[in-house]
């Protein structure tokens, strides 16, 4: 589920040896399966374990995972990076924000989790987003466009380089192609 590397490890186990014996630590997501999720790291003293948390062992300390967190830690990791600028622990969970959704569900739904974990984050640093609206009979992808993606002139570049290009990649044999239904109108929200 939780994949910790050998070097937040250790440093887990250093933190932890100055809290009193018996003290975990608890990974958590707030919000989970939202656009606001957040994921943290916090300690975890034993009169704050839950009876329905998951327990994981790793080399000298248990991580704590409370049971609403669980699904949307898959294929978390954690990680303690050092570089010129100093020493910070890293947390990845690309499925905070949505569940990760299984290989045999309807293609719309998976095509819906890609552009929430994978699309829409990408664009959300112009302030746009994408949504799903139908999967057509033919296996046509009608999106809609949203926040700074409405009415940006680099629109239909976005559409067809990239978004068409990344759904087509994960969707062979079951995606035609995607097409835009957005009407646009071009104002102060939309990237320039």
């Amino acid at each position: 589920m939780i994949n910790i590397s050998d070097a937040a490890q250790a440093h887990f186990v250093t933190l932890l040896a100055d809290q009193p014996e018996g003290t975990h630590i608890r990974v958590f997501v707030i919000s989970p399966g939202t656009a606001t999720a957040e994921c943290g790291v916090s300690y975890c003293p034993p009169d704050a374990v839950e009876a329905d948390d998951m327990e994981f062992e790793f080399n000298g300390f248990n991580a704590m995972v409370d049971e609403k967190s669980s699904p949307f830690l898959e294929e978390a990791s954690i990680d303690f990076v050092t570089d010129q600028l100093g020493s910070q622990l890293t947390l990845k969970a690309p499925n905070a924000k949505m569940r990760k959704v299984a290989s045999d569900a309807p293609l719309s739904e998976r095509i819906d989790y890609v552009i929430q974990s994978e699309i829409n984050p990408q664009l959300a640093s112009h302030g746009g987003n994408i949504m799903l609206v139908e999967v057509t009979e033919e296996g046509m992808a009608i999106l809609q466009f949203g926040g700074g993606c409405n009415g940006c002139s680099m629109v239909d570049v976005t559409l067809k380089d990239g978004i068409e290009t990344q759904l087509l990649e994960k969707f062979p044999g079951e995606l035609t192609g995607v097409k835009d239904v957005t009407e646009h109108q071009h104002g102060d929200h939309s990237y320039q």
